[in-house]
């Protein structure tokens, strides 16, 4: 299968909006080229700019972290206190909408960047327990949000790791857990759908926001599995992994876990009839 210049065109431009809405993104000769030539190999070989389902868990783990250590000064810095447009006016509505934060909840945010969505439930008062598996994002998230000491605490753990996620229980069990933006770039999201399920307590609510597989890809697959090479902000250091899973494959994995689904958003962006995310709640329900 092949791609035309102009697909890819279209999709790099599309992502990058999306991703980067602070910043007009220019898609050079190079960059085009790039992905061009990458494209017109058979899915899976080449520079592994897409990997098939069987290759997916190849993508070093320890790989990721160095690049996410690498980006994390610079992604700090773009996103700053506030976060972009995208993040303010696209996804933290609909998350915080089924979310429903009160004093009362002691959440779980998962991989939590620079740690803004766990200060912006900290300014509601509510207590936090955010995490991601770059040290350095976790050091300058303790540094940007130490005036929200007392509600936040900030440890470094892996999302692919049952072990390590199960190390973050406490002397009480969350009663909300949240993911902005981060499933899609997880390798493996079994183990912290298992994990978050029985970190919650009974009725605890998952929320979770990622783009939205239909239409937010660099590839023309959909129903299988694969990974792809890309940026989330233009001029970020070093390119990430994306991880592409279908809808049936994101909502087979809460059912099976125990979880039902009873909330679910598509927001967009630029084009008001292509949605870019999903924002998906899911409810524990006791088995």
């Amino acid at each position: 299968m092949k791609a035309s210049k102009e697909l890819l065109q279209t999709r790099l431009y599309k992502r990058n909006q999306v991703l980067n809405a602070n910043s007009p993104f220019v898609i050079t000769d190079e960059i085009l080229e790039h992905h061009y030539h990458a494209f017109q190999e058979p899915w899976g070989e080449g520079e592994k700019v897409i990997l098939q389902k069987e290759d997916i868990m190849q993508y070093s783990k320890e790989e990721s972290k160095a690049i996410w250590n690498q980006n994390a000064e610079f992604w700090d810095c773009a996103m700053g206190d506030e976060s972009n447009d995208f993040h303010r006016e696209v996804v933290r509505p609909k998350v915080t909408e089924l979310l429903n934060p009160d004093p009362t909840d002691y959440i779980l945010d998962i991989a939590c960047g620079n740690g803004n969505y766990s200060a912006y439930l900290a300014e509601k008062a509510v207590s936090v327990l955010a995490f991601d598996y770059s040290e350095k994002m976790v050091e300058l998230a303790k540094k940007r949000q130490k005036r929200y000491a007392d509600h936040i605490e900030f440890c470094v753990a892996d999302a692919t790791n049952e072990t390590s996620l199960m190390a973050l229980k406490r002397n009480k069990p969350f009663t909300k857990a949240v993911s902005n933006m981060a499933v899609m770039d997880i390798t493996d999201i079994k183990p912290l759908f298992t994990s978050v399920y029985k970190l919650l307590e009974d009725n605890g609510v998952f929320v979770f926001a990622t783009q939205h597989p239909c239409f937010v890809t660099l590839t023309e697959k959909y129903m299988t599995p694969h990974s792809y090479y890309d940026i989330a902000i233009e001029g970020q250091p070093q390119k990430q992994c994306y991880y592409h899973r279908s809808l049936q494959d994101i909502f087979n994995l809460c059912f099976d876990t125990g979880f039902v689904i009873d909330g679910f958003y598509e927001e967009c962006y630029f084009n008001k009839e292509i949605p870019d995310i999903i924002i998906v709640r899911a409810i524990k329900i006791e088995r």
